[in-house]
């Protein structure tokens, strides 16, 4: 019998999503063998699950930081691997928060051996948050503006940023909420696919995404030296062309995204950027997995008929920061950089760029488990994203730091 086996998460069992924690595991025999396994129910009740096997060192404790795992859903040391790696039991979940004012909890348990995981040793767990103590909440709905604010703790005054999300639409607050509890005064902006806001707008107005601004440049706890503006996919494009075409942006941020206004056309004061031109009929459906590949349904990006597509960023006086993963399945976002960062720097224009090996398009806050696949809620049809898990968690936790760290810098 001996001493219980303890299972702990330090520094505290209670923590931001995007923080590591050390996992460890004391009171096993020397040498015992052992499967660890991490369990996390989502809000559609959909189970995530990762495991790993180890082996405890000769005073009977693991420790996540250091033993390397021997096998199971990744392999080596990976002291967050059984978080990056969890995975839905039933195919193409994305695992995504839509209540951020309620944990994740994830369940670390401890099974005897490297078979069948009928006897288990010890468990905790893991509560996971993506609102830090003191952020507020406020929903915002003022004018035709459907956002939600979040405002560190303390006096400010906070450097302000604007947060989008891709074509699938919605009002995505999970992002928001964490880079709120690192210091900025976040406002994550809904503009399709929500509430009364048609699910593929006939056009999308420049004019709404200055209310955004102007509603955040009027908050009393925003520095008023100018917002930065981070976008996902399409959300990376919306956010180019505002740092272009709006005055007071002074740094943007492009996740897979490209240089050119895609798939909806952006109508400005007295003018239009048409989307670049594609074609549905180039989407690629497998037989097998009736899985939807899209990298091919855009026309060529260095076709000049395609060029009054381009977001004439180089007129802009905002700094850039671009961020692909080499293995982006749904559209060739890391081409789409280079194009655009050329371009910025042709113009002598200030511009970061980096590309990662094995990471997908969906680019995430660090520990979000890798979605290769999963449905796109406006088109309706299961979506190939990429990524290898191990090189794509990698890359989440840099882009992270880089993110933060450009905008800390810039704003």
């Amino acid at each position: 019998a001996g001493m219980a086996v303890q299972v702990t998460v330090l520094p505290s069992p209670r923590c931001l999503f995007d923080d590591p924690v050390q996992i460890r595991v004391a009171g096993l025999l020397p040498q015992q063998e052992v499967t660890l396994r991490a369990s996390l129910m989502d809000e559609n009740a959909e189970l995530f699950q990762a495991h790993a096997l180890y082996r405890a060192g000769s005073s009977g404790e693991l420790d996540l930081s250091r033993s390397p795992a021997l096998g199971g859903s990744y392999s080596g040391v990976e002291p967050m691997g059984l978080l990056w790696s969890l995975k839905s039991k039933s195919p193409y979940k994305r695992l995504a928060k839509r209540n951020v004012l309620t944990p994740f909890c994830v369940d670390l348990e401890v099974y005897e051996g490297h078979g069948d995981m009928s006897r288990l040793l010890g468990k905790c767990t893991n509560e996971r948050w993506f609102l830090g103590e003191g952020v507020k909440r406020i929903s915002v709905r003022k004018g035709r503006l459907k956002a939600t604010l979040f405002l560190p703790p303390g006096p400010g005054p906070f450097p302000g940023l604007i947060d989008l999300y891709g074509s699938g639409g919605g009002l995505v607050e999970y992002r928001a909420s964490l880079l709120a509890s690192r210091g900025f005064m976040t406002l994550a902006v809904a503009y399709m696919a929500f509430e009364d806001l048609p699910a593929m707008p006939e056009i999308l107005e420049l004019g709404y995404f200055e209310e955004a601004v102007n509603f955040l440049r009027k908050q009393q706890q925003v520095k008023d030296t100018g917002i930065g503006v981070l976008g996902l996919s399409k959300g990376a494009d919306l956010a180019l062309s505002m740092a272009t075409f709006l005055p007071g942006i002074k740094a943007a941020v492009s996740i897979s995204g490209s240089g050119f206004n895609s798939f909806i056309p952006l109508q400005g004061d007295g003018f239009t950027v048409r989307p670049h031109p594609y074609d549905l009929g180039r989407m690629k459906t497998s037989d097998e997995s009736g899985l939807v590949d899209f990298s091919d349904v855009l026309d060529d990006h260095r076709d000049p008929a395609t060029w009054d597509c381009r977001i004439p960023m180089e007129r802009s006086l905002a700094k850039f920061l671009f961020l692909s993963g080499l293995d982006d399945t749904n559209w060739k976002s890391d081409l789409y950089c280079q194009d655009a960062v050329q371009r910025l720097r042709q113009y002598g224009r200030e511009v970061e760029f980096f590309s990662y090996s094995g990471a997908g398009h969906l680019l995430e806050p660090p520990y979000l488990p890798l979605c290769q696949a999963s449905i796109h809620k406006v088109l309706g049809v299961f979506v190939h994203w990429g990524g290898q898990w191990r090189e794509h968690a990698k890359a989440q936790e840099d882009a992270w730091q880089r993110i933060q760290a450009f905008f800390w810098q810039h704003l």
